[in-house]
């Protein structure tokens, strides 16, 4: 850099540019973050496996909760590597514990400078994958609390959890224990008196530990013949009551898919974006908390490491005067020519002038939701719904002002956005929905991004043909291509069904390499079309139909724009398409396929059938030989 001063070409560069600023938004996000601590019962009962057929694969409620751990784990370090976790074992034979309690075990990668709670590495999932075989060697199971007997695991074990959620602070941290067991009533082998302390007791331990801020979430496991009664015992222990209670599905969670997907509900909560001030009049104001609906996942930024040590590199920037060569002690300036003379800005002062915007929202009025067009919604919108922090009086507030509009039909337009960027936003009330006794939608606010002029495009002209004139499309064409779409039609899709195969390999490859795994879990494709649902007979018929009544029967699809003449691709592809056709003639298919003989053939001769009746030639052989069945109706 030259000099003390930068020159006027970056004056009002945008913080958005500036890593520094980036860091500093990373950070702020730092504060929201969830301590987990897995709590897994290891009774006997755990290890009692739980298929109900010879075919079925032999699998006990240990092996299912480990396998679930497992995956949050590897999900956590992609999504949530500033999440700090514990994974603690009770009704063991071995003890491992601060407090030293019995039947206690807390799992732990000896490293140093690592405590018992702490963020998940690949050392450590590496390890717990192995534990399963080790685990009755090396820690040992036992049943929980035995008739005569004083200790109660399950008690020492919410102790352990909660001495392990002490460190920060439960207004930025959420803090959760997560608890698997198949038993429904820990103390089903005690009667009278000693039961009911026993019940007391730990009811009282769970309660203390919830009124630190501390929250339990049950993940029960069922056995085919017999259900989880989450009432005998539990109901108490996590605070079921009312709606909570009839939502809660004690049964889920008897099979391996089940408990994941639980699980992921649980590990995946609703996480707080921003909070802001949102100011409706001058001295009426309501505090409300965002939050991110559906973002595009994208690769993790890159971390650059010290090749020695294989630590993280912390930048740091430097100024040196380009005459003296001496370190700048004093904060930077920037100056602006004006006049013939260079006019100076501190940081401060440049802060200030680029300030347009508070980061709150302002409401500037109400317009009926007609005038909301689809294309206003450019990019992803945030929900916005009251936080706690604020008073009662900022809530009526807010409830006050959802009802009128969602009566009305009226959203919201208020002035919003960053120092750098203000724009106008939308505020759309929705209504709670509310289906089979459970919440489907939540009552809120949707905040729409509002595009600027620029951001519109204007209506491109229609295209017509050299003589001017518009096609048209005739009623029979319109009604094939409504056929057309019929047939294509996906039941019941979701955006949730696809994933991004580029990004689930980026993972694949990065999982493999931390754990030294040997192969690369193959990923499949979902985003390629459904060859065998396109080769339907009834798909290609409507798509023929509407071919031959939009483009005519002697259309064909290579030739060249507005002359009508084939190219020379099309010529070689009709001329292949030609004699794939003369050599079918040669081979009895439907003999071939009623004996079987198909998959005797070599991949040309299958791809001969395929291209002779118009079907896809892509795939490997076995492909091949389903897509020709298919199209045979075999």
């Amino acid at each position: 850099m030259d000099g003390e001063e930068e020159g006027d070409y970056d004056i009002f560069r945008d913080d958005e540019d500036d890593p520094d600023a980036q860091n500093s938004f990373q950070n702020n996000n730092d504060s929201n973050k969830e301590f987990v601590v897995y709590l897994v019962d290891a009774s006997p009962n755990m290890f009692i496996t739980t298929s109900s057929s010879e075919s079925e694969e032999q699998e006990s409620h240990f092996q299912i909760a480990l396998s679930c751990i497992s995956d949050s784990l590897k999900a956590m370090i992609i999504n949530k590597s500033l999440d700090q976790i514990a994974i603690c074992f009770f009704n063991t034979k071995e003890k491992k514990n601060l407090q030293d309690l019995n039947g206690v075990y807390v799992f732990h990668v000896a490293e140093e400078g690592t405590d018992y709670l702490d963020r998940p590495t690949a050392k450590l999932i590496k390890q717990f994958d192995n534990l399963h075989h080790s685990f009755s060697k090396n820690i040992g199971s036992q049943h929980g609390v035995m008739s005569g007997s004083r200790e109660n695991p399950l008690y020492n074990a919410i102790w352990v959890a909660q001495a392990l959620l002490r460190k920060g602070s439960a207004k930025t941290i959420d803090k959760r224990i997560l608890l698997f067991t198949n038993q429904d009533d820990p103390f089903g082998s005690l009667k009278g008196p000693f039961k009911s302390d026993m019940t007391r007791t730990t009811l009282q331990r769970a309660k203390d530990t919830q009124d630190l801020g501390i929250t339990i979430e049950l993940l029960p496991l069922s056995f085919p013949d017999q259900t989880f009664d989450v009432s005998k015992f539990y109901v108490d222990l996590i605070g079921l009551e009312g709606d909570d209670l009839v939502n809660f599905v004690a049964s889920a969670g008897n099979k391996l898919e089940d408990m994941k997907d639980q699980l992921r509900k649980r590990m995946f909560t609703k996480r707080r974006v921003n909070k802001f001030k949102f100011t409706i009049v001058d001295g009426l104001s309501v505090e409300l908390n965002s939050y991110a609906l559906i973002r595009p996942t994208a690769p993790g930024a890159i971390t650059w490491l010290d090749s020695i040590t294989n630590l993280p590199l912390k930048s740091e920037r430097t100024f040196i005067c380009a005459d003296t060569g001496a370190l700048m002690e004093e904060s930077t300036r920037r100056f602006h020519p004006y006049k013939n003379q260079n006019i100076i800005f501190s940081m401060k002062e440049l802060s200030e002038i680029k300030r347009v915007a508070t980061g709150h929202l302002h409401l500037l009025g109400f317009k009926p939701l007609s005038c909301l067009r689809d294309y206003y919604n450019l990019k992803p919108s945030t929900f916005l719904y009251p936080s706690d922090e604020g008073t009662d009086a900022s809530m009526c507030t807010f409830i006050a002002l959802h009802r009128s509009m969602v009566q009305l039909n009226r959203f919201a337009v208020a002035f919003s956005g960053s120092s750098s960027r203000p724009q106008l936003v939308a505020l759309i009330a929705q209504d709670e929905v509310i289906q089979s006794g459970g919440q489907i939608e939540p009552p809120g606010m949707h905040m729409i991004y509002l595009p600027y002029s620029d951001d519109i495009r204007l209506v491109e002209e229609r295209y017509s043909d050299t003589s001017g004139v518009v096609t048209k499309a005739s009623d029979d064409q319109i009604k094939r291509a409504d056929d057309l779409i019929k047939r294509l039609d996906l039941k019941d899709f979701s955006v949730f069904q696809i994933t991004n195969p580029a990004l689930q390999r980026h993972y694949a490859v990065l999982q493999a390499l931390a754990l030294e795994e040997d192969d690369i879990p193959e990923i499949k494709d979902e985003t390629l079309p459904d060859e065998e649902g396109l080769s339907r007979p009834v798909v290609i018929r409507a798509l023929e139909e509407f071919k031959s009544y939009v483009y005519g029967e002697n259309y064909d699809e290579e030739s060249e724009l507005g002359t009508g003449k084939p190219t020379e691709a099309s010529k070689k592809r009709k001329a292949h398409a030609e004699f794939a056709m003369k050599e079918c003639e040669n081979y009895d298919w439907g003999e071939l396929a009623d004996t079987g003989k198909l998959k005797d053939l070599t991949v040309v001769e299958l791809k001969y059938y395929l291209t002779g009746h118009n079907l896809p030639v892509s795939g490997k052989k076995e492909a091949l030989v389903s897509r020709i069945l298919t199209h045979m109706g075999k």
